[in-house]
């Protein structure tokens, strides 16, 4: 398909999804995630999380309101794996939750502590289910999929650690997505959109709907968050230039922040879901509950 940073990317037919290859060894990742990630390949992350916090707080309140609406209203327990500086977990809490969070990155779970949130400073594997000693009614997996290099692994241990009937919310990234497909043929971008090797996997939403389905749950549900790349369409070309980059952004989140109103609230979710439907969005957000 194509190569980036020496890696080849490869569609595979074993897994169903995209990933590089090689496959980075578990100590290259276990030292990356540990120490250098926060603090060498994002070191702005928790800053700009801050800079955005209304922002992130309302498409925390959209996951959450739809696992509120899934669940009975006394099964409010949760686990966010990677659960990076703990601001998802913070929001979860104060809407009456019980947390828990497990996370690899030391400079992350310390910042989360330092909010009150309850973080296990680990690498979540098949041995975190008897760590944890319990079962939740949910599990919030943002962002770690195109991580780790074993994405089944970390769903059947996910789907273990869920109460019967729970909920899992998987985010990632939308990759070669209809519109990087145009981007790449018609407006001739590489595909900036592969960064091994930190980006080890990339879905779709079929995709990742089959990985869910084979790791034991239902897709209930498919949405995806606001297609940033569309800007590359209109010819502002963000990649590598973080001050357009961060413009563009700022009106992504006007917009979304305009669409929460009570007026645009409904428009603003069948929007999105309408885009999952048509593989659109930069992210996408599949919720699954265990069979």
């Amino acid at each position: 398909m194509d190569s980036a940073n020496s890696y080849r990317v490869v569609d595979c037919e074993k897994c169903g999804y995209i990933h590089i290859d090689p496959v980075p060894s578990k100590e290259d990742l276990d030292r990356v995630y540990r120490e250098e990630y926060y603090r060498d390949e994002k070191p702005l992350f928790i800053q700009r999380v801050l800079e955005d916090l209304d922002w992130w707080e309302s498409v925390y309140d959209d996951r959450l309101e739809f696992l509120e609406s899934s669940l009975p209203k006394e099964r409010r327990s949760l686990l966010d794996i990677g659960c990076g500086p703990g601001y998802f977990l913070k929001r979860a809490s104060v809407r009456g939750w019980r947390c828990l969070g497990v996370e690899p990155s030391m400079q992350a779970a310390t910042h989360a502590r330092s909010m009150g949130v309850d973080v296990v400073n680990a690498f979540f594997d098949d041995t975190f289910p008897e760590r944890a000693g319990r079962r939740f009614d949910a599990v919030h997996l943002s962002e770690v999929l195109e991580h780790v290099p074993d994405p089944a692994s970390v769903l059947k241990t996910a789907e273990r650690l869920l109460s019967p009937g729970g909920i899992i919310c998987c985010v990632v990234p939308n990759d070669y997505s209809p519109v990087q497909k145009v981007l790449k043929e018609k407006l001739n971008f590489s595909p900036y959109w592969l960064a091994p090797p930190h980006h080890i996997n990339y879905f779709s939403f079929s995709s990742l709907s089959n990985l869910l389905s084979r790791c034991g749950f239902r897709v209930i549900e498919k949405t995806s968050m606001f297609p940033i790349d569309f800007f590359l369409l209109m010819g502002d070309n963000y990649i590598n230039n973080d001050a357009l980059g961060r413009a563009s952004h700022a009106r992504r989140k006007m917009l979304d922040m305009m669409l929460s109103e009570p007026g645009l609230k409904d428009f603003k979710k069948e929007m999105y879901e309408t885009m999952a439907r048509h593989n659109i969005g930069r992210e996408m957000v599949i919720y699954g509950v265990k069979r």
